[in-house]
């Protein structure tokens, strides 16, 4: 074949360019539901068992507790666990009529769904999205157990057992400023939020 007949064909209105299908986006509409506290985990398997038994896949499509990843310190070591971000909600992808309202709504554990009076009121788009990428987020969060004015031991650094008070937090850069006292004077000491620890 001929380069110049490739060309030909391309701009040829004949012939069509067959993009591939996209995956379809979920049907429904994203609402919260209320749970009671620490039961979030339970109530998403009960409902995930009712959707199966009842039939509920093609009105009821999933079901997701928000969580993030999180760096804690603990004893001088560091671990990453998952922190639900909403503790006593969950969130519900699902075409809301009265079948699919029951079946929720009826799930041991829910105590209600979010919305005006009796009325569901389901999430704005970018509600669902700002929470999907926030559980999706590459670096973890790091719990940060201390707050402007308290005062803060240093564990790790120069510094190390220098007592001191916490001057600002800069949570994008994980950095903490401490006023230490040394040589009678206050300095201000940039810090990682791991090398400090509340007294």
């Amino acid at each position: 074949m001929e380069p110049h007949e490739n060309l030909a064909s391309e701009t040829d209105p004949a012939i069509q360019t067959v993009e591939p299908e996209e995956a379809p986006a979920p049907r429904g509409e994203w609402y919260v539901i209320h749970t009671y506290s620490g039961y979030e985990n339970k109530v998403k398997r009960n409902l995930e068992h009712r959707i199966e038994t009842m039939d509920m896949r093609d009105k009821i499509f999933e079901v997701v507790i928000p969580t993030e990843e999180e760096i804690e310190v603990k004893d001088g070591q560091r671990r990453q666990v998952q922190r639900k971000v909403y503790p006593g909600y969950v969130l519900v992808n699902m075409i809301m009529d009265d079948d699919s309202w029951y079946v929720v709504r009826n799930t041991p554990g829910v105590t209600g769904f979010v919305g005006h009076g009796n009325r569901p009121v389901p999430l704005e788009d970018h509600e669902v999205k700002q929470i999907l990428r926030q559980m999706t987020a590459e670096t973890p969060r790091i719990k940060i157990g201390f707050q402007k004015g308290q005062s803060v031991r240093i564990i790790d650094g120069p510094f190390t057992e220098f007592v001191g008070t916490v001057d600002d937090i800069n949570h994008e850069k994980g950095k903490v400023r401490v006023l230490v006292s040394f040589f009678g004077r206050e300095t201000p000491v940039e810090l990682d939020f791991l090398q400090v620890e509340k007294l």
